[in-house]
């Protein structure tokens, strides 16, 4: 397969793990420094996965479970606040994209106002976000056709790595979803402190390839930040994004190649175990009634 940054078939071997008992190998692009499992052998591909096996793995639980309501009411005032404080006009209609129980949707609603809607492929989780009065669609292949009015904010948290095509879906968000003032906020993984390489991520991304993603997109740039919230106060597991779009017809940046891809991914995992052994509490902050990760 090829890179879906910048189309080149000139990758390495990167990586292998394991993940939920499936091997996992993950390639780097020679050319930009995109790292990536190949989705001809991936097991997401299969278009049952997210309906119904995705949690099963993950959380042994096809519900929501404590720990992961938790999460996400905390990632969700983290990210209200952040749009409090980067985005001029608040929204007046809002869609996530990936939208779980729903909890991003509600506190947005809360917190701005706006009609809201979500996209949720998770049977389980998709109905327990209706139960709680939410708008809820299966895909966006389902919300376009509907021909909706056009959304001032859309989110897609913790999604964008589980993309075969992340460029595609980002246009065509812009194309049919996004309005023409409107912002697009994202969430991912950070390639060199989280674990990244799981079963579900078809995409370990950089801050510098997250970039590159949503400029091939024809999006604009305006924040973006590398922390650790609700998890860490000390470890830049995730990488947070606000863009809005560009004009059609506005030329996109060549897309570089990123250096030392291998040396920040051992440096920052490295790193990661240190703090891990000298600030155990800082480093991974508790879970309701539980120690984890």
């Amino acid at each position: 397969m090829t890179c879906f940054l910048c189309h080149s078939d000139n990758k390495n071997k990167f990586a292998e793990a394991e993940s939920f008992g499936f091997p996992l190998v993950y390639f780097i692009c020679e050319n930009c420094g995109l790292v990536y499992q190949s989705t001809e052998t991936s097991q997401v591909i299969n278009p049952d996965f997210y309906a119904e096996t995705y949690r099963k793995i993950y959380q042994d639980n096809p519900n929501p479970t404590k720990k992961d309501l938790w999460v996400q009411e905390q990632r969700a005032n983290h990210l209200v606040d952040l749009v409090h404080s980067h985005c001029i006009t608040p929204p007046k209609s809002y869609l996530d994209i990936g939208a779980s129980t729903g909890t991003l949707l509600l506190k947005f609603k809360q917190a701005f106002g706006c009609k809201v809607t979500g996209v949720e492929p998770g049977s389980a989780y998709r109905s327990f976000a209706e139960k709680n009065g939410l708008s809820m669609l299966t895909s966006i292949d389902e919300l376009i056709p509907v021909r909706p009015n056009r959304f001032d904010l859309i989110s897609l948290v913790h999604v964008l790595e589980h993309l075969p095509d992340p460029i595609d879906t980002l246009k065509r968000i812009k194309a049919d979803l996004l309005s023409e003032n409107g912002r697009l906020l994202l969430e991912v993984p950070n390639l060199y402190m989280h674990d990244s390489f799981e079963l579900a991520h078809l995409t370990c991304f950089s801050s510098q390839k997250l970039v590159d993603t949503v400029q091939q997109a024809g999006y604009e740039v305006q924040f973006i930040a590398r922390h650790g919230i609700p998890r860490s106060d000390m470890l830049k597991l995730y990488i947070t994004l606000i863009a809005k779009p560009l004009s059609e017809g506005m030329p996109r940046p060549i897309i570089k190649k990123e250096p030392m891809v291998r040396i920040k991914r051992q440096f920052g995992m490295g790193y990661r175990r240190v703090v891990q052994r000298l600030f155990p509490n800082k480093a991974w902050l508790l879970l309701p009634n539980e120690v984890g990760r």
